[in-house]
């Protein structure tokens, strides 16, 4: 199998502490070809110097000096340098396993898939704990994806950038871009986008990240009832979408809108939230009866090797 190269992002503001370890995951990778973007968001701390040292030592490491913009204006400039045929992303103050890149490229390149989503590990403090969605190694239709994804809408599983793996040719083609200007939940409306345009999706039963997991991360800091439900608000619209877009969304209506109750799974508790949110988005009670009140949507998945 030809070698594609992969351009792996790592936006790096504050994490001084981190970012070594980070790195280093990176560099030892089994998946030796790759680049490797350190896009430095005017860190004021001495990340960017530890950045340098290690683009000094290797080659395929690249520092991208630039000013405070944000986390999605700094991968977007890293997204535009990239010449990968895929990319991945990663956060300074998390790592990866070993295999975690050859696992994502050799699932892509035997299936065509054109986005690989991984399980992670979550680690907070001492402890470590596997997390994930889809259970089996599969490819799925993007309708198919997206009716699993219905069930969990949620979990960090579907809604973060750093367990995928992504093809720049469709990122390029379709222009997509981080929204740029919000707090948190960008990795999730870049991902709703991305989905419009892909074709299969690769299922791997298999950790592909270290998520670590830090009370002062800006989506815990930033984390409020208000602007939680305003970040419900405007990632429902783009949620809705994608469901309409595959002609799914009559059909699972219901399920749909429970996206507006879902609680983030590995991410932020928010005291009373679900109940909060329904106060403001009150729910249809659905006409008709089904069995046991619930309705089940069966999926089939072509498994792979």
């Amino acid at each position: 199998m030809e070698r594609p190269l992969v351009s792996i992002i790592v936006p790096v503001y504050r994490v001084e502490r981190e970012i070594a370890r980070c790195l280093e995951s990176i560099r030892t990778q089994s998946w030796e070809k790759i680049e490797v973007l350190l896009a430095n968001d005017g860190s004021p701390d001495h990340s960017l110097e530890i950045c340098r040292q290690f683009a000094e030592q290797d080659s395929r490491f690249q520092v991208l000096d630039l000013p405070h913009r944000g986390v999605s204006a700094t991968r977007n400039t890293a997204i535009s340098r990239a010449s990968g045929k895929y990319i991945q992303f990663v956060d300074g103050d998390d790592y990866l396993p070993s295999d975690a890149t050859e696992c994502l490229v050799r699932a892509a390149e035997s299936t065509g898939a054109d986005l690989t989503v991984g399980h992670f590990y979550r680690v907070s403090g001492e402890h470590m704990a596997v997390r994930g969605h889809i259970k089996k190694r599969c490819v799925l239709t993007l309708g198919e994806y997206a009716t699993e994804m219905r069930k969990a809408p949620a979990n960090y599983y579907y809604g973060v950038l750093w367990n995928k793996l992504y093809r720049r040719s469709i990122i390029q083609r379709e222009e997509l871009k981080c929204p740029e200007g919000l707090s948190w939940c960008e990795d999730f409306l870049f991902n709703l986008e991305y989905l419009r345009h892909v074709r299969l999706v690769a299922a791997v039963p298999h950790p592909v990240y270290y998520y670590v997991k830090r009370p002062e991360s800006l989506v815990v800091t930033q984390a409020t009832v208000r602007n939680a439900i305003e970040m419900k608000r405007v990632t429902f619209s783009y949620y809705k979408k994608l469901y309409q877009a595959l002609d799914l969304y009559e059909k699972q209506k219901m399920q749909v809108y429970g996206y507006l109750i879902s609680g983030a799974v590995d991410g932020i508790t928010l005291p009373d939230f679900p109940a909060r949110l329904r106060e403001v988005f009150p729910a249809k009670k659905p006409r008709g009866k089904t069995r046991r009140g619930r309705t089940r949507t069966r999926t089939k998945m072509r498994l792979w090797e």
